[in-house]
Protein backbone atom coordinates (compact mmCIF):
# COMPACT_ATOMS: atom_id res chain seq x y z
CA UNK A 1 0.00 0.00 0.00
CA UNK A 2 1.49 3.32 -1.10
CA UNK A 3 0.60 6.62 0.53
CA UNK A 4 0.29 9.77 -1.58
CA UNK A 5 -0.19 13.38 -0.61
CA UNK A 6 -2.23 15.30 -3.15
CA UNK A 7 -1.25 18.96 -2.92
CA UNK A 8 -2.22 21.90 -5.13
CA UNK A 9 0.73 23.94 -6.42
CA UNK A 10 1.32 27.33 -8.10
CA UNK A 11 -0.62 29.31 -5.52
CA UNK A 12 -0.88 32.98 -6.50
CA UNK A 13 -0.75 35.82 -3.99
CA UNK A 14 -4.51 36.32 -4.27
CA UNK A 15 -4.96 32.76 -2.94
CA UNK A 16 -6.35 31.43 -6.20
CA UNK A 17 -4.96 28.10 -7.34
CA UNK A 18 -4.04 27.24 -10.92
CA UNK A 19 -5.44 23.93 -12.16
CA UNK A 20 -2.35 21.89 -11.39
CA UNK A 21 -1.90 19.13 -8.85
CA UNK A 22 0.88 16.69 -8.14
CA UNK A 23 1.12 13.41 -6.26
CA UNK A 24 4.18 13.57 -4.04
CA UNK A 25 5.80 11.28 -1.53
CA UNK A 26 5.09 10.92 2.17
CA UNK A 27 6.02 13.81 4.49
CA UNK A 28 5.82 16.51 1.82
CA UNK A 29 4.33 19.71 3.22
CA UNK A 30 2.98 22.93 1.76
CA UNK A 31 2.26 25.49 4.48
CA UNK A 32 0.69 22.76 6.57
CA UNK A 33 -1.91 21.90 3.92
CA UNK A 34 -1.90 18.14 3.45
CA UNK A 35 -4.49 15.84 2.00
CA UNK A 36 -3.60 12.19 2.44
CA UNK A 37 -4.81 9.85 -0.24
CA UNK A 38 -4.55 6.09 0.27
CA UNK A 39 -4.11 3.96 -2.81
CA UNK A 40 -1.86 1.61 -4.70
CA UNK A 41 0.56 2.30 -7.52
CA UNK A 42 -2.42 1.61 -9.78
CA UNK A 43 -4.21 4.71 -8.45
CA UNK A 44 -6.95 5.73 -10.87
CA UNK A 45 -5.62 8.82 -12.68
CA UNK A 46 -9.11 10.13 -13.44
CA UNK A 47 -10.02 9.89 -9.76
CA UNK A 48 -6.80 11.68 -8.79
CA UNK A 49 -7.59 14.43 -11.30
CA UNK A 50 -11.10 14.86 -9.88
CA UNK A 51 -9.72 15.13 -6.34
CA UNK A 52 -7.32 17.81 -7.59
CA UNK A 53 -10.14 19.77 -9.20
CA UNK A 54 -12.11 19.53 -5.96
CA UNK A 55 -9.18 20.89 -3.96
CA UNK A 56 -8.65 23.69 -6.46
CA UNK A 57 -12.28 24.76 -6.16
CA UNK A 58 -12.41 24.71 -2.36
CA UNK A 59 -8.99 25.86 -1.17
CA UNK A 60 -9.53 29.58 -1.98
CA UNK A 61 -12.71 29.66 0.10
CA UNK A 62 -10.94 28.00 3.01
CA UNK A 63 -7.94 30.27 2.77
CA UNK A 64 -10.10 33.40 2.56
CA UNK A 65 -11.62 32.51 5.94
CA UNK A 66 -8.12 32.04 7.44
CA UNK A 67 -9.09 28.66 8.85
CA UNK A 68 -6.52 26.27 10.21
CA UNK A 69 -6.46 22.92 8.43
CA UNK A 70 -5.93 20.99 11.66
CA UNK A 71 -6.74 22.08 15.22
CA UNK A 72 -6.35 20.51 18.67
CA UNK A 73 -8.55 21.74 21.51
CA UNK A 74 -7.54 22.28 25.13
CA UNK A 75 -8.19 18.66 26.13
CA UNK A 76 -6.27 17.18 23.21
CA UNK A 77 -9.10 16.36 20.81
CA UNK A 78 -7.86 16.68 17.21
CA UNK A 79 -10.02 18.04 14.38
CA UNK A 80 -9.43 18.43 10.65
CA UNK A 81 -11.12 20.98 8.40
CA UNK A 82 -13.61 19.51 5.93
CA UNK A 83 -14.23 21.85 2.96
CA UNK A 84 -17.70 22.53 1.55
CA UNK A 85 -18.69 20.67 -1.60
CA UNK A 86 -21.20 18.44 -3.34
CA UNK A 87 -21.46 14.65 -3.49
CA UNK A 88 -23.87 11.82 -4.22
CA UNK A 89 -25.21 10.44 -0.95
CA UNK A 90 -26.34 6.82 -0.79
CA UNK A 91 -25.26 3.78 -2.80
CA UNK A 92 -25.69 2.73 -6.44
CA UNK A 93 -28.09 -0.11 -7.24
CA UNK A 94 -25.19 -2.44 -8.09
CA UNK A 95 -23.36 -2.01 -4.77
CA UNK A 96 -23.23 -5.34 -2.94
CA UNK A 97 -25.40 -5.65 0.18
CA UNK A 98 -26.97 -2.22 -0.29
CA UNK A 99 -30.25 -1.48 1.44
CA UNK A 100 -33.27 0.23 -0.11
CA UNK A 101 -32.86 3.04 2.44
CA UNK A 102 -29.61 4.05 0.69
CA UNK A 103 -31.36 5.82 -2.20
CA UNK A 104 -28.82 7.91 -4.11
CA UNK A 105 -29.43 11.66 -4.21
CA UNK A 106 -27.25 14.75 -4.73
CA UNK A 107 -26.32 16.67 -1.59
CA UNK A 108 -24.46 19.93 -1.11
CA UNK A 109 -22.54 20.73 2.06
CA UNK A 110 -22.51 24.53 1.93
CA UNK A 111 -20.25 25.34 4.87
CA UNK A 112 -16.85 24.11 6.03
CA UNK A 113 -16.72 22.24 9.32
CA UNK A 114 -14.17 20.55 11.52
CA UNK A 115 -14.52 16.83 12.17
CA UNK A 116 -12.78 14.94 14.94
CA UNK A 117 -10.06 12.73 13.48
CA UNK A 118 -11.04 9.83 15.75
CA UNK A 119 -13.93 8.64 17.83
CA UNK A 120 -14.18 10.15 21.31
CA UNK A 121 -11.90 8.12 23.57
CA UNK A 122 -12.29 6.83 27.11
CA UNK A 123 -9.66 9.31 28.28
CA UNK A 124 -11.43 12.24 26.61
CA UNK A 125 -14.73 11.18 28.13
CA UNK A 126 -13.20 11.00 31.59
CA UNK A 127 -11.53 14.40 31.19
CA UNK A 128 -14.82 16.09 30.33
CA UNK A 129 -17.31 14.12 32.44
CA UNK A 130 -15.05 13.41 35.41
CA UNK A 131 -15.92 9.75 35.82
CA UNK A 132 -14.88 6.33 34.64
CA UNK A 133 -17.35 5.06 32.09
CA UNK A 134 -18.78 1.54 32.17
CA UNK A 135 -18.23 1.01 28.46
CA UNK A 136 -14.51 0.44 28.81
CA UNK A 137 -13.27 -3.15 28.55
CA UNK A 138 -9.63 -4.16 28.11
CA UNK A 139 -7.25 -1.56 26.78
CA UNK A 140 -6.09 1.94 27.53
CA UNK A 141 -7.54 5.43 27.46
CA UNK A 142 -7.25 5.57 23.68
CA UNK A 143 -10.08 3.06 23.24
CA UNK A 144 -13.30 4.56 21.86
CA UNK A 145 -15.85 5.17 24.58
CA UNK A 146 -18.93 2.97 24.09
CA UNK A 147 -22.25 2.29 25.81
CA UNK A 148 -23.10 5.97 25.47
CA UNK A 149 -26.63 6.91 24.50
CA UNK A 150 -27.45 9.73 22.11
CA UNK A 151 -28.51 11.79 25.13
CA UNK A 152 -25.21 11.00 26.89
CA UNK A 153 -23.43 12.44 23.85
CA UNK A 154 -25.46 15.66 24.04
CA UNK A 155 -24.56 16.05 27.73
CA UNK A 156 -20.88 15.54 26.87
CA UNK A 157 -21.13 18.18 24.13
CA UNK A 158 -22.85 20.71 26.40
CA UNK A 159 -20.12 20.34 29.00
CA UNK A 160 -17.31 20.44 26.43
CA UNK A 161 -18.74 23.65 24.96
CA UNK A 162 -18.69 25.20 28.44
CA UNK A 163 -15.11 24.08 29.10
CA UNK A 164 -13.61 25.20 25.80
CA UNK A 165 -15.86 28.03 24.64
CA UNK A 166 -16.08 26.35 21.21
CA UNK A 167 -19.18 25.04 19.40
CA UNK A 168 -19.31 21.26 19.14
CA UNK A 169 -22.09 19.06 17.77
CA UNK A 170 -22.79 15.56 16.60
CA UNK A 171 -22.39 15.45 12.81
CA UNK A 172 -25.42 15.44 10.59
CA UNK A 173 -25.86 12.24 8.64
CA UNK A 174 -24.91 14.09 5.45
CA UNK A 175 -21.77 15.56 7.03
CA UNK A 176 -20.81 12.10 8.25
CA UNK A 177 -21.10 10.37 4.87
CA UNK A 178 -19.49 13.29 3.03
CA UNK A 179 -16.51 13.16 5.41
CA UNK A 180 -16.31 9.35 5.32
CA UNK A 181 -16.17 9.27 1.53
CA UNK A 182 -13.59 12.07 1.26
CA UNK A 183 -14.26 12.29 -2.46
CA UNK A 184 -14.68 8.54 -3.09
CA UNK A 185 -17.75 7.07 -4.77
CA UNK A 186 -16.90 3.46 -3.86
CA UNK A 187 -18.32 1.32 -1.05
CA UNK A 188 -15.32 2.14 1.15
CA UNK A 189 -12.95 5.07 0.79
CA UNK A 190 -10.26 2.74 -0.60
CA UNK A 191 -12.47 0.80 -3.06
CA UNK A 192 -15.22 -1.80 -3.23
CA UNK A 193 -13.46 -4.73 -1.54
CA UNK A 194 -12.44 -5.04 2.10
CA UNK A 195 -9.75 -6.91 4.03
CA UNK A 196 -9.25 -7.37 7.77
CA UNK A 197 -6.14 -5.18 7.69
CA UNK A 198 -8.13 -2.14 6.51
CA UNK A 199 -10.65 -1.64 9.31
CA UNK A 200 -11.99 -3.12 12.54
CA UNK A 201 -14.95 -5.38 11.73
CA UNK A 202 -16.01 -9.02 12.15
CA UNK A 203 -14.14 -9.20 15.47
CA UNK A 204 -17.02 -10.97 17.17
CA UNK A 205 -16.10 -14.53 18.25
CA UNK A 206 -19.75 -15.44 18.83
CA UNK A 207 -21.11 -14.51 15.41
CA UNK A 208 -19.07 -12.53 12.87
CA UNK A 209 -15.59 -13.93 13.48
CA UNK A 210 -14.00 -13.55 10.04
CA UNK A 211 -11.27 -11.20 11.30
CA UNK A 212 -10.73 -12.52 14.82
CA UNK A 213 -7.61 -14.57 13.99
CA UNK A 214 -6.02 -11.78 11.94
CA UNK A 215 -6.73 -9.28 14.71
CA UNK A 216 -5.14 -11.50 17.35
CA UNK A 217 -2.01 -11.78 15.20
CA UNK A 218 -2.03 -7.98 14.94
CA UNK A 219 -2.18 -7.71 18.74
CA UNK A 220 -5.83 -6.68 18.97
CA UNK A 221 -8.27 -8.16 21.48
CA UNK A 222 -11.23 -10.14 20.11
CA UNK A 223 -14.74 -9.15 21.10
CA UNK A 224 -14.15 -5.41 21.31
CA UNK A 225 -13.05 -2.39 19.25
CA UNK A 226 -9.47 -1.39 18.58
CA UNK A 227 -7.70 1.65 20.01
CA UNK A 228 -8.53 4.66 17.85
CA UNK A 229 -6.26 5.33 14.88
CA UNK A 230 -5.21 1.69 14.57
CA UNK A 231 -5.85 1.74 10.80
CA UNK A 232 -4.95 4.07 7.94
CA UNK A 233 -7.01 7.28 7.61
CA UNK A 234 -9.04 8.39 4.63
CA UNK A 235 -8.07 11.18 2.24
CA UNK A 236 -9.08 13.86 4.72
CA UNK A 237 -7.14 12.38 7.62
CA UNK A 238 -10.12 10.80 9.40
CA UNK A 239 -9.58 7.48 11.19
CA UNK A 240 -12.05 4.64 11.74
CA UNK A 241 -14.88 6.07 9.67
CA UNK A 242 -15.32 2.45 8.57
CA UNK A 243 -15.83 0.10 11.50
CA UNK A 244 -14.54 0.06 15.07
CA UNK A 245 -17.74 1.48 16.63
CA UNK A 246 -21.02 2.80 15.31
CA UNK A 247 -21.21 6.59 15.61
CA UNK A 248 -24.25 8.61 16.60
CA UNK A 249 -25.41 11.39 14.27
CA UNK A 250 -27.67 14.27 15.24
CA UNK A 251 -30.47 13.38 12.77
CA UNK A 252 -33.66 11.51 13.35
CA UNK A 253 -33.80 8.47 11.06
CA UNK A 254 -36.06 8.84 8.01
CA UNK A 255 -36.21 8.03 4.32
CA UNK A 256 -33.96 10.06 2.06
CA UNK A 257 -36.60 11.26 -0.38
CA UNK A 258 -37.83 13.86 2.13
CA UNK A 259 -34.39 15.39 2.62
CA UNK A 260 -33.41 18.75 1.12
CA UNK A 261 -30.37 18.73 -1.14
CA UNK A 262 -28.47 21.48 0.69
CA UNK A 263 -27.22 20.74 4.23
CA UNK A 264 -29.93 18.12 4.90
CA UNK A 265 -30.84 17.30 8.45
CA UNK A 266 -33.88 15.40 9.68
CA UNK A 267 -35.43 16.98 12.78
CA UNK A 268 -39.16 16.30 12.48
CA UNK A 269 -40.02 12.66 11.70
CA UNK A 270 -39.28 9.45 13.56
CA UNK A 271 -38.04 8.67 17.06
CA UNK A 272 -34.76 6.85 16.49
CA UNK A 273 -31.45 8.61 15.87
CA UNK A 274 -29.07 7.76 13.04
CA UNK A 275 -25.96 5.66 13.64
CA UNK A 276 -23.23 5.36 11.00
CA UNK A 277 -19.99 3.55 10.22
CA UNK A 278 -20.52 0.00 11.42
CA UNK A 279 -18.45 -1.65 14.13
CA UNK A 280 -16.21 -4.47 15.30
CA UNK A 281 -19.35 -6.48 16.00
CA UNK A 282 -20.64 -6.91 12.44
CA UNK A 283 -19.65 -8.00 8.92
CA UNK A 284 -17.66 -6.01 6.38
CA UNK A 285 -20.63 -4.90 4.31
CA UNK A 286 -22.11 -3.16 7.37
CA UNK A 287 -19.24 -0.66 7.47
CA UNK A 288 -19.78 0.71 3.93
CA UNK A 289 -19.88 4.50 3.57
CA UNK A 290 -23.57 4.47 2.61
CA UNK A 291 -24.83 1.95 5.16
CA UNK A 292 -27.43 3.34 7.53
CA UNK A 293 -28.56 2.23 10.97
CA UNK A 294 -30.51 3.76 13.82
CA UNK A 295 -31.10 3.33 17.52
CA UNK A 296 -33.30 4.57 20.33
CA UNK A 297 -31.68 7.73 21.74
CA UNK A 298 -31.71 6.22 25.24
CA UNK A 299 -29.97 2.98 24.20
CA UNK A 300 -26.43 2.24 25.38
CA UNK A 301 -24.74 -0.38 23.22
CA UNK A 302 -21.34 -2.01 23.47
CA UNK A 303 -20.67 -1.34 19.79
CA UNK A 304 -21.71 2.33 19.68
CA UNK A 305 -19.77 5.52 20.40
CA UNK A 306 -19.47 8.92 18.72
CA UNK A 307 -17.23 11.58 17.25
CA UNK A 308 -17.77 15.33 17.09
CA UNK A 309 -17.83 18.14 14.60
CA UNK A 310 -16.80 21.66 15.53
CA UNK A 311 -18.19 24.85 13.99
CA UNK A 312 -15.26 26.94 12.70
CA UNK A 313 -14.67 30.04 14.86
CA UNK A 314 -16.34 33.10 13.37
CA UNK A 315 -18.82 31.13 11.28
CA UNK A 316 -22.37 32.41 11.90
CA UNK A 317 -24.75 30.18 13.84
CA UNK A 318 -27.32 28.30 11.76
CA UNK A 319 -30.93 28.29 12.89
CA UNK A 320 -31.18 24.47 12.88
CA UNK A 321 -28.07 23.62 14.90
CA UNK A 322 -29.76 22.58 18.15
CA UNK A 323 -30.48 18.83 18.56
Amino acid sequence: MQIYHVIPISIRQDLMVKPQCIAVSLKTFLSGFIITMIGSLKTNIKGLFLVCLFLISTLPAIASEKMEIRVVNTIGMEFVLIPPGAFVMGSPAEEAHRDVSELQHPVTISRPFYMQTSEVTVEQWQTVMGKRFIGRKKGTGDMPVVKVSWHDCIKFIDKLNQITGDRYMLPTEAQWEYAARAGAATAYFWGDQIECSQAMFANNPKKYDHCVSANVVAGLEPGQPAPVKSYLPNAWGLYDMHGNVWEWCVDLFSRYHASPVVDPRETHSGHHRVRRGGSWFGPGYSIRSANRAHGHPMSRLQNTGFRLVMVPPGLPEKADQSP
